[in-house]
């Protein structure tokens, strides 16, 4: 179930070099969110909706969180509302993240895939790992935020100049071999990102879920636009990302 309507922006804040973030008030939307799903987001001009992950929910105070980056002229358009503007949304959307109750987890991000980290975060508090991937120190987002939660927040850049020197596959590995192992790894981010996560986590038998990034036009699965290949039984299928996923089992993501 999803709903539709304009709902007032209450903060808006610039994160990093074209990173925004903006809080809506919207509790029919906020009392049906859950960690992994988006939104559809209308630019004023245009005819396509853009597709934001949802980055945090208050349901008490009835709340969405997004942080987004500008891609296009339709994100950009979207970027320029402030706080006291209403902003056009379908929400929630899509399927979202099997939370497990009492158990440890690792969530990983790799640049604004980083972002739907954070409801996750939030549900799993000191039992869960944040492991996030960034260019370069400048466009690291949310630390904050995770260790607000209560996490361990590892952040990993590029080109070294903050955190760890390298990519988030390195201490998630490291963290395997030392043999504290997570009950569940979730990952979103670039496809290679994904790929190799999905790898470390099937050589240790952990389960695994990542969050796809996909273009989008209905949001809804009317169209084809989103469609990505999966592999069940050893047998290939083409599934939405909007509809069947965007969250899906690791293993079952045909990254090929």
């Amino acid at each position: 179930m999803y709903k539709q309507g304009k709902f007032e922006i209450i903060k808006k804040r610039t994160l990093a070099c074209g990173i925004f973030d903006i809080t809506v008030h919207c509790p029919e939307i906020a009392s049906l969110a859950n960690a992994g799903q988006f939104a559809q987001i209308a630019a004023d001009g245009f005819f396509l909706r853009r597709p934001i992950s949802i980055c945090d929910i208050d349901k008490q105070g009835g709340n969405i969180r997004f942080v987004f980056e500008v891609r296009g002229k339709g994100t950009e358009r979207i970027s320029e509302l402030n706080k006291g503007d209403l902003i056009d949304i379908i929400a929630p959307l899509g399927n979202g993240f099997t939370l497990l109750e009492n158990k440890k987890a690792v969530c990983i991000g790799g640049g604004i895939g980083t972002p739907p980290m954070l409801s996750v975060a939030y549900y799993y508090g000191k039992n869960a790992q944040v492991i996030s991937g960034f260019r370069t120190a400048s466009l690291a987002i949310l630390q904050d935020d995770f260790k607000k939660a209560g996490c361990d927040a590892t952040l990993c850049t590029d080109d070294g100049t903050a955190g760890i020197h390298g990519f988030v596959t390195e201490p998630l590995k490291a963290r395997l071999e030392s043999g504290d192992v997570p009950d569940i790894i979730y990952a979103c981010g670039p496809s290679p990102m994904l790929k190799n996560v999905v790898s470390i986590a099937k050589e240790y038998g952990v389960k695994c879920e990542v969050s796809l990034e996909q273009r989008m036009a209905c949001g809804v699965g009317a169209c084809l636009v989103c469609a990505c290949k999966t592999v069940k039984d050893g047998e290939s299928f083409l599934k939405h990302v909007c509809k069947d996923g965007p969250v899906f089992d690791g293993e079952e993501v045909d990254f090929s």
